[in-house]
């Protein structure tokens, strides 16, 4: 790449130096040796850094107790007297950061350089300096200072005569920042290079390059840079100027691993240092500049190129057709202004990099598709290039079949016309290609044009037959083909069947699960062996073959619908049946039943019936668990019993009636609480009855608990019944008790004392004694008797508490207290 066109030289127009060179030709190595010191030139500061040390040249040749440990050797000489003073600033203001300098000369060789005659290796965090900035100045007397503590880091400066040459070693000990160097003594240093083409000082780098990549594959950032005609302009003829390129300003200051003129670029931004040199003084000056490499990309890809194949080679179904790339170049620049490009097609990339063998505009393909064409497009402005690929493809045609379609006419209306539905041959139209849409139309031309497009799901011809066209089109690739559908109107008939099921899902509701294939007999009796058959719910479904039916169907009108049978011979319609479908209902009886048998009235029976409900036994039929088949049956032990009832249909329902036993209460023991503040009856009872219990009335009330609470003192019956009416059962009970006052005054209420609960069947034999309230014997009662009529020895005793001590027959003995009350 030439770079003349880019750049352009003119007196006064300079590339800026960065003001130090090397005093040596040939390869040279990193500065940190006195053979490979730079040269100061120009009286300009400038700033380095340091790293490392090559051969150890300080030691023990200066008074400042050190010597190299990261160093950079300069070489200074002086261009007019005066004084030689300079200071050095460390790139960080840390008080850590160190620097020390050694000053060897005058006119010593390297090798050679006897003892420094300035020096200062001070620490400047051990003096406390305040900052850590180094040098020779005017204000100092000291030749040399350190190490550590000791000084400011400052020594005098130096008296030096024109042509005088120096070493200057600037070392860093601590620390790890580059430094900056500004000559601040009188004595000034050789200039740099003179030629007219560097007179501006005030250019620090050229302007960026962009340019494109030139070299194939033109993609990789990797194109060929030529600098020839930039280093003539930079030279103008002079002898005494060397221009070599580097990649990096390192290189480019020790004037190391030079580029050349030519050279290939190694990353898209590929930076370029110049180093200039006057080869008298050894002086030199860099610049820089960035090249920008760039992949010619100002086109549109261009997509994939797909044709149908066709007949224009006498074959549309071989894959081969001719493709026109100027439809593809007007792609590659559709939207770009101003476009000047030399666009190519080629078989292979290799022929689309150098342009060889560029293919026709119109091109046939020779190799099945899909082929890759590779396009070269040279911006013929610019000279950039780039390419691109994109497939030609050859689609083939979709498969187009020549079908006929026979349909039923089973209106009623013998006239041959009826209803189509076309898409059922879509199968047989595209022979089973998932990617292809097939439409109908009246006549060819409108198949050929998409034009007046007929509904392929419901046609009803007017000629019998009839001719339609279909146009199928792939989907995927757009290419279409065309064929014939025959239509014609079946004269052929099928049987209509009936189908009758129970309505014994469990569910009464007139809706049921038919098994359709049970009609088939029917259906196709006498019709040729081989015939298909499809039930459909209506009539224009099984006309136009829409949502057949399964062969398990619930019908979906209650009770009583029709569907239909579509009989069809090699997918020409053969008839259409109807098929009666009935759910019949199943008798209305009580399903369950229980009821009780008392065991206490064997061998009398009880009768168990049927349950029909709202209709005469006379019209069904019975099946008993017990082998009878009548309308009721009587039976004397309980257990389970069943019948099935079947109508006249032949539908059945099942009813199972439970007799449970029961029986008369038998009392096995009766537990009384008395002679207390709550006295209570329990019942207990044995029995296969359901029981419950009254109190001294047979009529009740009655309650379920055996259980009475809060029973006042006397003698009671106790009735136990069983609810399923298998009888009564009755006990006396006696509840003992004791009054807590009496009134003898004869109105024969309360006119004597006595023990309660006590006859002749119960505590017969009792002992009742009666006491004053001095514990003296009154009177000694029979328990039968009325009573205590609350005298003594005939004299009416008072008002008082008397007390009383019971002992009953059954050995239990009360003492308490009542009182007398007149």
């Amino acid at each position: 790449m030439n770079l003349k066109q880019h750049f352009f030289f003119k007196p006064n127009v300079l590339l800026l130096c960065f003001f130090f060179c090397i005093s040596f030709s040939g390869i040279a190595q990193e500065p940190n040796d006195c053979v490979n010191a730079v040269t100061v030139c120009g009286n300009s500061s400038f700033s380095l850094d340091v790293s490392g040390i090559g051969v150890q040249e300080v030691a023990g040749l200066n008074g400042c107790s050190s010597q190299e440990n990261n160093s950079i050797w300069l070489e200074v000489t002086i261009a007019t007297s005066g004084t030689l003073a300079f200071t050095l600033t460390p790139g960080s203001t840390a008080i850590t950061e160190d620097y020390d300098f050694f000053l060897f000369g005058p006119n010593v060789s390297c090798g050679n350089i006897g003892q420094a005659i300035r020096c200062s290796t001070t620490n400047p965090s051990a003096a406390n300096q305040g900052n850590n900035l180094t040098g020779m100045s005017s204000a100092e007397t000291e030749t040399g200072e350190g190490p550590g503590a000791a000084g400011n880091s400052f020594v005098s400066d130096l008296d030096v005569a024109a042509g005088d040459t120096f070493f200057l070693v600037i070392d860093r000990p601590i620390g790890v920042s580059p430094f900056s160097l500004e000559w601040t003594g009188t004595a000034t240093f050789p200039d740099n290079p003179s030629n007219p083409v560097l007179a501006n000082p005030n250019s620090t780098s050229l302007p960026d390059l962009d340019l494109c990549d030139g070299s194939a594959p033109f993609d990789d950032a990797i194109t060929e840079i030529n600098l020839t005609t930039l280093t003539q302009d930079i030279i103008n003829s002079e002898s005494d100027v060397a221009v070599s390129y580097h990649s990096t300003e390192s290189d480019a200051n020790i004037n190391a691993n030079p580029l050349g003129n030519v050279f290939n670029s190694s990353s898209p931004t590929q930076p370029v240092f110049i180093r200039i040199e006057n080869t008298t003084t050894g002086c030199f000056i860099i610049n820089n500049f960035d090249i920008n490499i760039t992949t010619f990309s100002n086109f549109n890809s261009p997509t994939i190129y797909l044709l149908c194949d066709d007949d224009s080679d006498g074959d549309d179904q071989n894959g081969i057709t001719t493709f026109d790339f100027d439809v593809k170049t007007q792609e590659i620049i559709n939207g770009i202004s101003g476009a000047n490009y030399n666009i190519s097609y080629h078989l292979n990339q290799a022929n689309a990099e150098t342009g060889a063998s560029p293919l026709p505009v119109s091109y046939t393909n020779t190799a099945p598709t899909p082929n890759e064409i590779f396009v070269r497009i040279e911006d013929m402005d610019s000279g950039c290039i780039g390419y691109e690929s994109f497939d030609i493809v050859v689609a083939e045609k979709p498969i187009a079949n020549d079908v006929s379609l026979v349909q039923c006419d089973e209106d009623g209306i013998p006239e041959g016309f009826t209803n189509f539905n076309i898409n059922e041959v879509f199968d047989n139209i595209t022979g089973g290609n998932t990617d292809s849409s097939v439409s109908y139309y009246l006549s060819q031309v409108d198949a050929e044009n998409d034009e007046n497009a007929i509904d392929g799901n419901n046609f009803e011809n007017f000629f019998n037959p009839q001719r339609i066209y279909a146009r199928v089109t792939n989907t995927t690739t757009g290419c279409v083909n065309f064929s014939e559908v025959s239509l014609e109107v079946s004269t052929t008939a099928s049987n209509n069947a009936s189908l009758a099921v129970c309505d014994d899902d469990g569910t009464e509701d007139g809706f049921a699960a038919f098994e359709l294939s049970t009609t088939n007999a029917i259906v196709l009796a006498g019709a040729p062996v081989g015939l298909e058959l499809q039930y459909y719910e209506t009539y224009l479904d099984a006309l136009l073959e829409n949502n057949p039916l399964g062969l398990t169907f619930t019908n979906t009108v209650p009770y009583n619908q029709t569907i239909y049978a579509r009989v069809e011979n090699a997918n020409a319609c053969y008839g259409i049946s109807e098929v009666a479908l009935s759910v019949l209902e199943l008798p209305n009886i009580e399903t369950n039943s229980e009821t009780s048998y008392c065991l206490n009235f064997f061998p009398e029976t009880i009768m168990l019936g049927a349950g029909v409900i709202g209709d005469s036994p006379s019209n069904y039929s019975f099946e008993w668990s017990t082998g009878e088949n009548t309308s009721t049956i009587a039976v004397n032990a309980p257990g389970n019993y069943s019948v099935r009832v079947t109508n006249t249909n032949g539908c059945f329902k099942d009813r199972t009636i439970n007799v449970l036993p029961s029986n008369i209460a038998t009392v096995t023991d009766v537990d009384i609480v008395d002679g207390s503040g709550n006295n209570s009856i329990t019942v207990i009872v044995s029995g296969e009855g359901d029981y419950e219990y009254a109190l001294d009335d047979i009529d009740g009330p009655y309650q379920d608990s055996n259980t009475f609470v809060d029973v006042l003192p006397g003698l009671y019956t106790v009735y136990v019944r069983d609810k399923n009416n298998c009888g009564i059962t009755e006990e006396l009970v006696s509840v003992i008790g004791f009054p807590k006052f009496f009134t003898p005054n004869n109105d024969n209420t309360n006119d004597f004392w006595q023990v309660k609960g006590i006859n002749n069947l119960f505590q017969a034999n009792s002992s009742i004694l009666i006491f004053d309230r001095q514990g003296k014997l009154l009177k000694e009662l029979d328990p039968l008797g009325p009573g205590w009529d609350g005298t003594y020895n005939g004299a009416r005793m008072p008002t008082s508490d008397y007390w009383f001590k019971v002992k009953l027959q059954d050995g239990r003995t009360f003492t308490s207290h009542f009182s007398l009350k007149r």
